[in-house]
This record gives C-alpha cells, sequence and structure tokens, in this order.
C-alpha cells in the first residue's frame, strides 16, 4: 500500500510542478524520501520528464471509469514494462521487496513506472475495483486512491470534498436570492409579514 500512496503523491506532485527547474526536483525529491527512497537520490532535471511522463500514463489508470477499463490501462502499462518480477533488497541497503524494472538502477522513469504499474495491478486484484480516482473538484488535477468499503470516494481530500460542498451551497443559495429579487422579495409591498397591503 505504501508504493500506491507513493505513486499518488507522485502523480500529484508531477502534476503540480509543471516545470523542471529546481523547485520542481525539490519537491519530487522530499516526496520520494517521505516514502523512503534513500540520500542521495541523484535526482536531475532531466529525470522529471521521465517522472512526469510516466505519471500522465499511471493517472489513466485513476481516470478509468470501472474495473475493467482501470485493468485494460493497467494491462497494456504491463505489456511494455521492461523487466522481470524479482525480489531485490539493493545489496542489503533496504528490505527485500518487488521489482518489476529492467535493473536495480533502472532510470527514475522507468522505475516509477514498473513500481506503480505493480502496486496498482495488486491493489485492483485484491479489491476487484479501480485503485482510485480522479478529484471531482473541477479545480483540482488530484488523484486519490480508494480505501476499499465504505462510500464511494469523490474527492482527493476534505479540503477539496469542502470546497465543493461550500460553492455548492452558495450556488443553491444565489439561486434562491435571484429568484426572490425577482418576485420581488419575501417582504415586497403587498406581501408585508404583518397580513397588511
Amino acid at each position: 500500500m505504501d508504493t500506491a500512496r507513493r505513486t499518488v503523491a507522485l502523480i500529484n506532485v508531477l502534476c503540480e510542478q509543471r516545470g523542471v527547474g529546481a523547485d520542481a526536483v525539490k519537491a519530487v525529491g522530499e516526496v520520494l524520501v517521505e516514502y523512503g527512497e534513500l540520500e542521495p537520490l541523484g535526482l536531475g532535471e532531466g529525470d522529471l520528464e521521465e517522472l512526469r511522463a510516466a505519471a500522465l500514463l499511471l493517472r489513466e489508470v485513476f481516470a478509468a471509469s470501472d474495473v475493467d477499463s482501470a485493468a485494460a490501462v493497467l494491462n497494456g502499462l504491463l505489456g511494455g514494462v521492461q523487466g522481470r518480477l524479482r525480489l531485490t533488497s539493493h545489496e542489503g541497503a533496504v528490505g527485500w521487496h518487488p521489482h518489476l524494472d529492467s535493473d536495480d538502477e533502472a532510470p527514475w522513469g522507468e522505475w516509477f513506472l514498473a513500481s506503480s504499474v505493480l502496486a496498482l495491478t495488486v491493489l485492483l486484484w485484491d479489491r476487484q475495483a479501480p485503485p482510485g480516482g480522479l478529484c471531482a473538484s473541477p479545480s483540482c488535477p488530484h488523484v486519490y486512491l480508494a480505501h476499499g468499503s465504505g462510500p464511494e470516494r469523490r474527492y482527493c481530500s476534505r479540503r477539496c470534498a469542502t470546497r465543493e460542498r461550500v460553492a455548492a451551497h452558495r450556488r443553491a443559495r444565489g439561486g434562491a436570492h435571484s429568484e426572490e429579487a425577482r418576485s420581488g422579495g419575501a417582504h415586497s409591498e403587498g406581501a408585508r409579514s404583518d397580513g397588511r397591503a
């Protein structure tokens, strides 16, 4: 599940950080370290383009409308993976874990795509449902992981959900206020609250 969470965090930061400058490298590097990558990362501006390309491919899994569509996207991505499934500990530096990229020192983009496809494939297999979705807020480009049972999730965060609820409430109230203004209001002449004309 940590790999899937890292996938979401990287897709989201790569979608936010459009450039390839030092700030973008730093933001992506912080996510990698947060999810267990060892420093020094050796991450450069050229790596961001590969990572961003992988993020856009992975985003299609989250955009899938149903489990069959998500599986089709994952199967397509699995078909393009360059390595064979293997276990590695990076010469004892970390615990044993699976890799699907071509080499333990594969380029960042290849590693990100392969490890993420593997994690999302396992989630789909385990839950028999899409691994997540796109935030329903029109102003948010983020993806999110589904949490399994419970009501279907639509937003990447409580913040987005709250912002959209408040906006919907304001639109509804604005419509009510507009209707009231068109009809002359509840307390217009001839419709006084005390019943007198």
